[in-house]
């Protein structure tokens, strides 16, 4: 197995990222091995193998473009291929739709959704649609002038794109079709004044959809029902200890459906909710601090016995053991050094 970590790389994010580094990746021990790094790469900060085929994407974050990269299966590496526009500023999230036909884009200082037409052999075509998220902006100055789409989530059973938007304070819900999105959302749920809808995760059978939100750190459950979704519970991400300012950032639910994960940049820990399984409902049960600055991304490994926090501020990735009964974490002193990390993905071997 293979794993690509994505990186800042630019002056203006005082990075010290170099691009898409690649690992080995033994499953039995949750060891990473350094095999490349593909350089020559703007700030690919959010990355998506393809399910079927030997290409990783990746957006290029502060830019307009993204890039499909060649994958060899066989020992990972990655060699660059081709770049094509998104038609907006600062793409920030990625994801396939139904059947791997298109790729949808979060362009997240322009407002908008890109939907670009994939080729058989996962080239991207020119963008052929493009979706303006509209409603009226949130109330803090800084981060709320405007539509500013963070993420775009496909549904377990392909039928729906979620997309948080964190200027408008909503989370829009579009239907997708075979060669597209439509065009008007089926339903956009309206978040608390200033809570900044950055992330989405959805419960492996689809019932339920949490939702992290950036700006007032708190994490909402919504239920999808008929086109439409219903909140019913919302909880603070931080510990009360955080008396500081404190930013959420990604979120995760393990693929039994049981544990919840989300991050905090400022506070600089990982949030650890039990689901109940009859409700949906959250319990919390953890902060585990990450032993770095600042981790926007984190990930759970495949078979679920390790979860990866990606200190940004501090260069380091850093190991927990995952309790396989209640979902809590431990730092098991394995960390790596990667420059400004701000995403990892794994993506199977092959031979």
């Amino acid at each position: 197995m293979h794993v690509y970590i994505g990186s800042r790389t630019t002056r203006e994010r005082n990075a010290r990222g170099e691009g898409i580094s690649v690992f080995d990746y033994a499953p039995a021990t949750g060891t990473l091995t350094l095999t490349q790094v593909q350089g020559g790469l703007l700030n690919p900060s959010y990355l998506l193998p393809h399910p079927a085929l030997p290409v990783l994407y990746t957006v290029h974050g502060d830019s307009h473009e993204v890039s499909a990269l060649r994958r060899d299966p066989r020992d990972g590496s990655l060699a660059a291929w081709r770049t094509q526009a998104c038609e907006g500023r600062n793409p920030v999230h990625l994801a396939l739709g139904p059947g791997g036909r298109y790729l949808m884009v979060s362009n997240h200082l322009t407002g908008a959704l890109a939907v670009l037409p994939v080729a058989a052999d996962g080239a991207l075509a020119p963008v052929s649609q493009t979706l303006r998220l509209e409603g009226e902006p949130g109330p803090h100055r800084k981060e709320q002038p405007f539509a500013k789409p963070h993420y775009n989530l496909v549904d377990p059973s392909g039928r729906y794109v979620v997309v948080p938007d964190k200027g408008l304070d909503r989370v829009f819900l579009f239907a997708l079709r075979e060669q597209g999105v439509d065009a008007a959302p089926a339903c956009a749920a309206v978040a608390r004044e200033g809570a900044g809808p950055r992330h989405a995760a959805f419960h492996p059978d689809g019932r339920w959809l949490y939702v992290v939100n950036e700006l007032d750190n708190t994490v909402v459950a919504y239920a999808l029902e008929g086109g439409a979704l219903r909140p019913f519970q919302v909880l603070p991400t931080l510990p009360d200890t955080c008396t500081g300012n404190s930013r959420a950032a990604g979120i995760a639910v393990d693929a039994r459906g049981r544990h919840l994960y989300v991050s905090n940049r400022g506070d600089d820990s990982i949030a650890v909710f039990g689901i109940d399984p009859a409700s949906g409902r959250l319990t919390p049960r953890q902060h585990a601090a990450t032993g770095g600055s600042t981790p926007r991304f984190f990930t759970l490994a495949p078979d679920g016995r390790f979860l990866f926090a990606l200190n940004e501020d501090s260069d380091t990735l850093v190991r927990f053991r995952v309790d396989a009964d209640d979902g809590t974490l431990a730092a098991d002193g394995y960390a790596l050094r990667v420059g400004s990390p701000v995403c990892m993905v794994f993506a199977p071997g092959q031979g």
